[in-house]
């Protein structure tokens, strides 16, 4: 555990007090429940998502009607 110094106004140290007496139990273990109760309550954080590389091939050079005859009639291949 690791010690902090927290500062309450007298009237809210007062009420938390009483309520530690109450319940026969230390002020500082009132206020980790208390604390442990608040972060329960709020939502997880959503990491962003990544983003994802991407490619870009240029400018398309031949329409994907004429594709097949480009790739036919292209002797190199």
């Amino acid at each position: 555990m690791q010690k902090m110094q927290i500062l309450f106004p007298d009237p809210l140290m007062g009420k938390l007090r009483a309520v530690a007496a109450e319940e026969d139990r230390p002020v500082s273990e009132l206020i980790r429940r208390a604390v442990e109760k608040f972060l329960e309550m709020k939502p997880a954080k959503m990491r962003p998502a990544r983003e994802l590389p991407t490619f870009r091939g240029g400018k398309i050079l031949v329409s994907a009607e004429n594709l097949k005859d480009a790739i036919y009639d292209d002797e190199s291949l």
